[in-house]
């Protein structure tokens, strides 16, 4: 009891000390309830300012639209499995496209490809206008009837004398409207690292080369001489391997390795529409340097 008493004695100068303390502490909060009411009644230092307001109300209307996906005419023909996602279509309607692809068949119309895929009308009314088929497919009608026409009438058809394609020159490329000098060295330096060409539809892979360009060069040129392939086993090839194929990406073939390993083998090449960003439009070329 005696110990507790000593902590609340105090000599003169400590009383003067919390006297003082005590003294402070009432002026500061008498200074606070004073003042208060005046700071409350200060005008606030935020101004609203239309032109700033309006200012950001454009960049957000501006990033807005850089996030939408933008539609650039396209052929209907070579939709990806991305490119149908990105465009609304379902799982069963791409499906249904690409069976009808690798029976080597093309859509030629909007109709045609609702026939085909089934997409809703409405679906068809926001993606069609993009459509753009080759201007070749547009006179189907008329150029079967030219075509037949000059067979039969044997005094006026001519003989045509197709060019290799595995064969010709820069130069003799150069000789068909639309393709210039970048343009046959191009063409070259794919035909090289393909090995040569093995089937003509190739050229359509050519980066840069337009589908009305390919057409007309297809009229003089064909694939004649074939070079000899040694095909790549996809159950036992290594990324590395695969990635040789021009058509196929590293991370493609790393992908394909890693499927390949989690199913224990791959039993059909429509299995590698499961890949990631596998090119599958263009199977029916890639098929040519695949085999199971």
């Amino acid at each position: 009891m005696k110990n507790f008493k000593s902590h609340f004695k105090f000599n003169k100068q400590e009383r003067s000390g919390i006297f003082f303390l005590c003294f402070f502490l009432i002026i500061v909060q008498i200074g606070y309830y004073i003042y208060q009411p005046n700071l409350n009644n200060q005008p606030s230092s935020l101004v609203f300012d239309s032109e700033t307001q309006a200012m950001i109300d454009s960049l957000k209307s501006e990033v807005s639209t850089m996030d939408t996906i933008r539609v650039f005419p396209f052929n209907p023909n070579f939709i990806t499995d991305f490119k149908g996602y990105t465009l609304g279509m379902s799982i069963d309607e791409i499906d249904r496209l690409h069976n009808f692809r690798n029976n080597n068949e093309f859509v030629n119309s909007a109709e045609e490809f609702q026939k085909i895929t089934k997409v809703s009308d409405s679906l068809l009314s926001i993606i069609s206008p993009y459509f753009k088929f080759p201007e070749w497919t547009q006179n189907k009608k008329n150029n079967f009837a030219f075509k037949k026409n000059s067979f039969l009438n044997k005094d006026v058809a001519e003989k045509v004398t197709w060019k290799d394609l595995n064969a010709t020159t820069a130069e003799e490329l150069q000789q068909i409207s639309g393709i210039g000098v970048k343009l046959s060295a191009r063409i070259i330096k794919f035909r090289d690292r393909l090995g040569g060409f093995l089937v003509d539809e190739q050229l359509y892979d050519v980066y840069g080369l337009e589908e009305d360009v390919v057409y007309r060069t297809l009229n003089q040129f064909k694939v004649i001489t074939k070079p000899n392939i040694v095909k790549i086993n996809v159950n036992t090839a290594t990324a590395a391997e695969l990635s040789k194929l021009i058509y196929l990406q590293k991370h493609v073939a790393e992908g394909i390795v890693n499927y390949r390993n989690l199913n224990g083998s791959i039993n059909s090449l429509n299995e590698l529409k499961k890949i990631e960003e596998f090119p599958f439009e263009r199977i029916d070329r890639i098929g040519l340097y695949l085999s199971l």
